[in-house]
C-alpha cells in the first residue's frame, strides 16, 4: 500500500472520511505519466495536527509527529513516505519576512496562496474525485503552461523560492511560462535575497540534478536570479577563450555541465559548474594574442569554496568541489602521463579521484580539440593499476618515523622527517612498491651512506 492508500483506509469511518485531498505532485506527477513522489501533501479543511495524531496513536505513523501550530502543519511518517498534513489556509506576509500571518480558509483559498496552479489540483483520498479549485489548473497542465494562481508579482512577493522552483518547473516538465511571468521574475529577482541559503542551496540542487540542467542555468542568469546568490558567474559571459574554444567562458560551462547532467553526482556537476570559474578574473593576452588563465584553478578553487559555504552546502562538500576545481588542470600538465603521476593523482585526490576524472573528461569533450597527449584511456588504465597495487597500502613510505631511527640510528629530529619524505617520493616515483619495507630499508642504506648521505635541508 503507498502512505496515501494507507491514511485513506485508517481514516474510514471517522470525521476525516470524504475530506482529505491530495495535492501538489501527487496529483500533478500521475497526470503528467510520471510517478508520485514519495513525500506527499494532504489537505484538509480541519486541525492537522489532531489527525496526525491520530495516525500516531493508530500506528500508521511510524513516528510521533511533527507539529507546526503557527502555519497549521504536521509532519507524519508512514511506511513507503513522509506525508505533509497542512490545514487549509490563507497567508499574508510582510514585505521583508518568510514568516506569513495564517487564518484558516476554503479549499479555493488554500489554492490561491501555492505556487503555480498545476500544483491546486486536489484528489479525495477516499473517492478519488478530482478537483480543479481555480478551474485553469487542468487545462494549464493538458496546455503546458506554469501560471501562477494569483497575479505573478503577488506570488512572488509571498515567496520568492518560488521563482527558482518556477524555473525548475519548466524546464523538468517542458513547460513555458503565462505571459507576464517571465518578466516578474526578473522584476522582483532581487527580494530572493530574503531568503536563506539552505533553501536556495535546496532548490538548486534539485535543479542541478535534473537532466535540463544548463538550460535551467541558463534561464537562471537571463532572469537574473544567478546574480542574486552567485553574481560571479555573470562575469564569464562573453569572455573570449581563445583558439583551443568555440565558446565563451560562461557557454563552455554551460556545454561541460551539460556532458554530465542527469548522468553523474552532485559533486560532479558542481565540479563542471565552477571549473573555470577563476578565468575571467585570471585572463590576459600574450603578445601574440594568445590567450592564457594563468592561476585560474586556484583562484577559481579558492571562489568555489567561498560561493558554496554561502549557499550552505556542508564544509566537506565545499571543499571537495574545490579540490576538484584546483586540481582540474593537472592532467594537461602530466602528459606523457606516467606510472608515477598516476601514483601522484592517486595519492593527492583520494576517494575524489573518479568524480575528478569524470569531470576533465567533461572539460576536454567541449574543447576544439582535446587538449594534445591526453589519453583518458591510458589514463584511466594506469590509474586501475595504482589502485590494483594500492588496495591494502597507502602510497606514502613504508616505514614509521621510529623504524627510521632505528635504521639508521638516528635521533628525533628534522633528518627522521626528511628521509621519510624521500621513502613517500620513492613510492610515488615508482622506485619503491607500497608496503615494500625490505625495499625501503635497502634504499634507505644505500642514500644514507656517507658517500651518498645528504642533510636534512638538501635533496
Amino acid at each position: 500500500m503507498t502512505p496515501a492508500e494507507r491514511i485513506a483506509q485508517a481514516t474510514l469511518e471517522t470525521q476525516w472520511e470524504g475530506g482529505l485531498w491530495l495535492v501538489g505532485g501527487a496529483v500533478r506527477d500521475p497526470l503528467l505519466g510520471l510517478l508520485p513522489p514519495s513525500e506527499i501533501d494532504i489537505v484538509l479543511e480541519g486541525d492537522s495536527a489532531d489527525l496526525a495524531m491520530f495516525l500516531w496513536e493508530q500506528g500508521v505513523s511510524t513516528i510521533q509527529p511533527v507539529t507546526y501550530p503557527r502555519f497549521g502543519t504536521a509532519l507524519v511518517c508512514v511506511e513507503g513516505g513522509q506525508v505533509e498534513i497542512v490545514t487549509a489556509r490563507s497567508e499574508s506576509y510582510h514585505r521583508e519576512s518568510r514568516k506569513p500571518a495564517v487564518e484558516p480558509a476554503t479549499l479555493k483559498e488554500d489554492a490561491l496562496r501555492r505556487d503555480f496552479t498545476i500544483n491546486t489540483l486536489l484528489k479525495n483520498l477516499h473517492t478519488d474525485e478530482m478537483r480543479d479549485p481555480l478551474g485553469v489548473g487542468l487545462a494549464d497542465l493538458q496546455q503546458t503552461v506554469l501560471r501562477t494562481p494569483l497575479e505573478p508579482d503577488a506570488t512572488f512577493f509571498d515567496d520568492p523560492l518560488r521563482m527558482l522552483r518556477a524555473v525548475r518547473f519548466k524546464n523538468r516538465f517542458g513547460f513555458h511560462f503565462a505571459q507576464g511571468l517571465g518578466e516578474a521574475i526578473s522584476e522582483h529577482a532581487g527580494r530572493l535575497k530574503i531568503i536563506s541559503g539552505e533553501r536556495i542551496r535546496d532548490e538548486l540542487t534539485k535543479m542541478l540534478l535534473a537532466s535540463t540542467t544548463p538550460q535551467s542555468l541558463r534561464d537562471l542568469m537571463t532572469l537574473g536570479l544567478l546574480d542574486v546568490f552567485a553574481s560571479e558567474f555573470s562575469e564569464g559571459i562573453g569572455v573570449d577563450q581563445g583558439s583551443y574554444h568555440t565558446k565563451n567562458v560562461w557557454e563552455h560551462t554551460l556545454d561541460v555541465v551539460g556532458q554530465v547532467a542527469c548522468k553523474a553526482s552532485l559533486l560532479v556537476i558542481l565540479g563542471a559548474l565552477f571549473h573555470d570559474i577563476g578565468k575571467p578574473r585570471t585572463r590576459s593576452v600574450d603578445t601574440d594574442g594568445r590567450v592564457r588563465f594563468f592561476g585560474h584553478d586556484k583562484v577559481g578553487a579558492e571562489m568555489t569554496f567561498e560561493i558554496l559555504m554561502r549557499l550552505r552546502f556542508s564544509r566537506k562538500t565545499s571543499a571537495d568541489v574545490a579540490k576538484i576545481v584546483f586540481n582540474h588542470m593537472r592532467l594537461g600538465s602530466a602528459v606523457p602521463f606516467t606510472t608515477a603521476a598516476a601514483r601522484r593523482l592517486t595519492r593527492d585526490m583520494g576517494p575524489l579521484l573518479g568524480d575528478f576524472l569524470t569531470v576533465c573528461e567533461a572539460d576536454a569533450a567541449s574543447l576544439r580539440a582535446a587538449p594534445k597527449g591526453i589519453d583518458f584511456d591510458d589514463v584511466r588504465a594506469k590509474l586501475a593499476a595504482v589502485r590494483c597495487l594500492t588496495r591494502n597500502e597507502p602510497l606514502e613510505s613504508p616505514l614509521s618515523g621510529a623504524e627510521i631511527m632505528r635504521a639508521l640510528g638516528l635521533p628525533e629530529g628534522p633528518e627522521v622527517g626528511m628521509w621519510k619524505r624521500k621513502l613517500t617520493e620513492a613510492v610515488l616515483d615508482g622506485r619503491l612498491d607500497p608496503g615494500d619495507r625490505e625495499g625501503a630499508l635497502t634504499l634507505l642504506r644505500e642514500k644514507s651512506s656517507p658517500e651518498d648521505r645528504e642533510g636534512p635541508g638538501e635533496g
